[in-house]
C-alpha cells in the first residue's frame, strides 16, 4: 500500500502498518516495503513510520518461505482464541444471576481469573497492534492501530485497576450490587478479532502474489548446455550466460531468450501472446524464455538471461504495478488524514456525554461506548478498498495479456475516448513481404532488389527485413555498402559496391531532385491494395521500384469493431503514403488517417488531441513511436514490438493485438467500479457504525453496541473489501 516504502527484510510499513509485501528484483537488491505506502522503503525489517504495519520483502520467488508475519499472528490468534473463549464464558456467566459459577467462588475471585486470562491476550497477543499504535503517536501518523490500541488499551488497564485497587474508584463507577465492572472480556476478544482481520488481510494478500509466483514458475528450473567439447550437461537456470549454446528438446520449456541456431520447432506461446495454436521456429527466428517447445528438438543461442529475460520483466512490471499509487487513493488518504482525529473526538463526546447523562454506572458505560466507538471506526476497510482492488486488477491483466506499468494508467484507461494507432506492426502483422519488382527499362528486377537489400542490411526497419528476406529467397549475393545513411522517415542512401543507391518514399526523391514521374503511375494499382511503394535509384536516376504489403491482423478488424461500439474515437497515423493508409482505414473503418508522417510530427498529432480536451492513448510497436507514446495520456506498446516502445508505454499488450486494448478497458472499468464499491461500503460503515456505537439507539430501544460486537463488526468490514476486492480474478474481459 505505500509502494515507496522498502527493506532490506520482512518487517512493519512506517508508514501504514502493514505487513511488507515481496516485490519483483533480484534477491540481492531485495528491499523492504509497506504494502499501503509504497513510497516507505527499508532496507531492513521493521514497521511503517506512517501506518506501523510490516514491512515486506519486494521480491517474490517461486520457493518463497512463509510469511513471517502471517505465522507470527496467526500463532497469537490460536493462543488469544484458546484463552478468550473461557475469558468470554465467565464474563457472560456473571450476567446471569444465580449461575453454579458464582455459587463455586466469589464474583472478585472470577474477575482475578478473567485478568489471568486476559493479560496474555492482550499483553503478548496485542502486543504488534499496541506497538504500532503508540508509534503512529510519536510519529504523528495517527491510524487504525490508534484506535485499537487506544480502545483495547484503555479497557484493559481500567479493568485492571478495578480488579487491583477498586475502592478507589467513586460508586458512579458502581453496579447496583456495587461492584466495579471490568471489561477484560472486551478487550481480549477485541484483540482476537483483530489478529483474526490480519490473518485474513495477509492470507488475501499472499493470493495476490500467486499470481507472479505463477508467472516465475513458467520458467524451467535448469537448462542442458552444449559445451565447446560436444559434452551436453544439465546446469541451474541461474548459471547460464549470454553467449550459451543450450539444447531444447521437444515438451521442454526454453529456458531463457534467445535465437535458434540449429534444428527447428513449434512453440507453444500461449504464455505471452495468449494464442492456442502453436508458432512454428526455424533457424534466426528468436524464441522466448518459459514458453513450450512441443516438437522439434533445436539448440538455440542464448540473449537475455536472468532479470533481464522477457517473463521476468513481466513479473517485474506486474509487482510495481500492483504496488503503485492510484489518483483515487489520494480523496481516501486525505480522508484517512483527518478521520482518526475525527473518530478520536468522536470518542471523547461519546465519553462525556454519557458520563453527564447516562443512567449508572455512568461512567462505565462512557467507557464502554467511547471504546466501541474507537474499535468500529477503525479504518482497516478504508485503507485497503483502493490498494487491494489494484493489486488484483493488475494481476487479472497480466494473466489477459495486458501489462499495466502503475494504477494511474489502470484509472485512466476508463476515460480514454480517442485511440491513436500506428499501423505498420499495430494494426498490420508487422511482417511485410515484397509483392512486387518493378524495373525501367536498362534495369533488370533481380538487381533492382539485390542493390536494395544490400542497402537495407543496415537498417532495422520492418520493411528492410522484407526485402532481404526476398533477395536471399531469390539466392541473390548482396553487395558491400558505404557511406550508409539513413534518412528518418524517407528512407535510405549509401554506395553498393561504389554505386550510389537510394531506396525511399516519394519525398526522399524530392529532397533529391530525383524524377520519378515515369514510375509513379505503376504505383497507383499497389497503393488501392493497401502496398507500400518504395522508388529506388542507382547513380542519381530512378531506376525501379518495390512494392511491399503488410497484412492486416484478423484481430484489428473485431478490435476497430468493438472500440467504435464504446465511442471511441480512432485516429491512424503511419509513415506511408495517403493511397496506402487509406487502403487499411477503409478495410477497418478507421475514423481519421494521417499519412506520410515523420516521427516528430505523429507526437504533435497526439498533443494537438490533447489540447482539443481530449483523452488520448496511442498503441505503437516501434522506435518511431516512442514520443508520441510518451506524449499520449496514456501509451500502449505491442508486446512484439521494440524494447523503446515498451519502455515509453504504460500498457503492454503481450498478444501485440488491438483486442488487448478492448479487454484493457474492460479492465480498467471492472477495477474502478470494485474500488467504488470499496469505498462506499467503507464510508457507508463508518457513517452508520459510529453512531450506533455512541449510543444513539439507546434512548428510544435501549440497544447499546457491545465493543465486542463492534469489533467483529470492524473485522467483518475489512474481510468484505477484501472479498470484493478478490472477485475480480475472475473478472471477464
Amino acid at each position: 500500500m505505500c509502494p515507496g516504502v522498502e527493506s532490506a527484510g520482512p518487517g512493519i510499513c512506517p508508514g501504514c502498518g502493514m505487513a511488507l509485501e515481496a516485490a519483483i528484483r533480484p534477491l540481492s537488491e531485495t528491499k523492504f516495503i509497506c504494502p499501503m505506502h509504497p513510497e516507505i522503503e527499508a532496507d531492513e525489517p521493521g514497521d511503517c513510520p506512517k501506518c506501523g504495519m510490516a514491512l515486506e520483502p519486494n521480491t517474490v520467488q517461486i520457493d518463497a518461505p512463509p510469511d513471517p508475519e502471517l505465522i507470527s499472528m496467526r500463532r497469537r490468534l490460536w493462543l488469544g482464541g484458546a484463552l478468550a473463549l473461557p475469558l468470554l464464558f465467565i464474563a457472560m456467566s456473571e450476567m446471569i444471576p444465580g449461575e453454579p459459577l458464582q455459587q463455586i467462588a466469589s464474583v472478585r475471585l472470577w474477575t482475578w481469573i478473567q485478568l489471568v486470562l486476559a493479560a496474555p491476550v492482550v499483553l503478548w497477543g496485542g502486543r504488534p497492534f499496541f506497538e504500532r499504535g503508540w508509534r503512529s503517536v510519536t510519529s504523528g501518523n495517527l491510524n487504525m492501530f490508534t484506535l485499537i490500541a487506544l480502545g483495547t488499551g484503555v479497557a484493559f488497564v481500567y479493568s485492571l485497576v478495578a480488579t487491583a485497587v477498586p475502592h478507589i474508584f467513586p460508586s458512579a463507577f458502581r453496579s447496583a450490587a456495587g461492584d466495579v465492572p471490568v471489561y477484560f472480556e472486551a478487550a481480549g476478544v477485541i484483540i482476537v478479532l483483530v489478529a483474526l482481520g490480519q490473518v485474513m488481510e495477509l492470507k488475501a494478500r499472499a493470493r495476490t502474489g500467486q499470481a507472479l509466483r505463477a508467472l516465475l514458475d513458467l520458467a524451467p528450473a535448469a537448462a542442458r548446455i552444449l559445451r565447446d567439447d560436444g559434452s551436453e550437461h544439465d546446469i541451474a537456470l541461474e548459471a547460464v550466460k549470454v553467449g550459451d549454446r543450450l539444447r531444447v528438446r521437444p515438451g521442454e520449456k526454453v529456458p531463457v531468450d534467445g535465437t535458434v541456431l540449429e534444428g527447428a520447432s513449434a512453440i507453444d506461446e500461449s504464455m505471452m501472446t495468449g494464442e492456442s495454436l502453436p508458432v512454428e521456429k526455424n533457424q534466426g527466428d528468436g524464441v522466448t524464455g518459459g514458453t513450450l517447445n512441443e516438437s522439434g528438438a533445436f539448440v538455440m543461442r542464448a540473449e537475455h538471461v536472468g532479470t533481464e529475460t522477457l517473463l521476468f520483466r513481466i513479473v517485474q512490471m506486474v509487482g510495481e504495478a500492483q504496488r503503485s499509487r492510484a489518483p483515487i487513493q489520494r480523496t481516501a488518504d486525505r480522508v484517512a488524514g483527518i478521520f482518526v482525529p475525527a473518530v478520536l473526538a468522536a470518542a471523547i463526546v461519546t465519553a462525556v456525554m454519557w458520563g453527564v447523562f447516562g443512567p449508572a454506572p455512568s461512567l462505565g458505560y462512557a467507557l464502554v461506548n467511547a471504546v466501541a466507538v474507537l474499535i468500529i471506526a477503525c479504518p482497516c476497510a478504508l485503507g485497503l478498498a483502493t490498494p487491494m482492488s489494484i493489486m488484483v486488477g493488475v494481476g487479472r491483466g497480466a494473466h489477459a495479456g495486458v501489462l499495466i506499468r502503475d494504477a494511474e494508467a489502470l484509472e485512466l484507461f476508463e476515460k480514454v475516448d480517442t485511440l491513436v494507432v500506428d499501423k505498420t506492426g499495430t494494426l498490420t502483422e508487422g511482417k511485410p513481404r515484397v509483392a512486387a519488382v518493378a524495373a525501367r527499362s536498362g534495369h533488370r528486377e533481380d538487381e533492382i532488389l539485390r542493390l536494395a537489400a544490400s542497402l537495407e542490411r543496415a537498417s532495422e526497419h520492418p520493411l528492410a527485413r522484407a526485402i532481404i528476406a526476398e533477395a536471399a529467397a531469390r539466392h541473390l549475393e548482396l553487395g558491400e555498402v558505404s557511406d550508409f545513411q539513413a534518412e528518418i522517415g524517407r528512407g535510405v542512401t549509401g554506395l553498393v559496391e561504389g554505386v550510389r543507391v537510394a531506396l525511399g518514399n516519394a519525398r526522399l526523391f524530392l529532397e533529391k531532385e530525383i524524377d520519378i514521374s515515369q514510375l509513379a503511375a505503376g504505383t497507383e494499382g499497389h497503393h488501392a491494395k493497401g502496398r507500400s511503394v518504395m522508388y529506388v535509384a542507382v547513380a542519381g536516376a530512378a531506376a525501379g521500384l518495390l512494392a511491399v504489403e503488410d497484412r492486416i491482423k484478423e484481430s484489428s478488424h473485431d478490435a476497430m469493431r468493438r472500440l467504435h461500439a464504446d465511442g471511441v474515437r480512432v485516429v491512424m497515423l503511419s509513415g506511408d503514403n495517403q493511397a496506402t493508409a487509406d487502403a487499411v482505414a477503409t478495410a477497418l473503418g478507421i475514423d481519421e488517417v494521417e499519412a506520410e508522417m515523420l516521427p516528430a510530427q505523429k507526437q504533435e498529432v497526439v498533443q494537438r488531441l490533447r489540447d482539443e480536451g481530449r483523452i488520448v492513448a496511442m498503441a505503437g510497436d516501434g522506435v518511431n513511436d516512442a514520443p508520441a507514446l510518451a506524449a499520449a495520456h496514456i501509451g500502449i506498446a505491442m508486446g512484439t514490438g521494440t524494447d523503446v516502445a515498451i519502455e515509453a508505454a504504460a500498457i503492454t499488450l503481450l498478444g501485440g493485438d488491438l483486442g488487448g486494448i478492448a479487454r484493457a478497458r474492460q479492465l480498467s472499468r471492472a477495477t474502478m467500479r470494485n474500488i467504488r464499491q470499496n469505498l462506499f461500503f467503507a464510508f457507508a460503515y463508518n457513517i452508520v457504525g459510529i453512531p450506533i456505537a455512541a449510543g444513539i439507539l439507546f434512548p428510544p430501544f435501549g440497544l447499546l453496541l457491545n465493543p465486542m460486537i463492534a469489533s467483529a463488526a470492524m473485522s467483518l468490514s475489512s474481510v468484505s473489501v477484501i472479498s470484493n476486492a478478490l472477485r475480480l480474478r475472475v473478472a471477464k474481459l
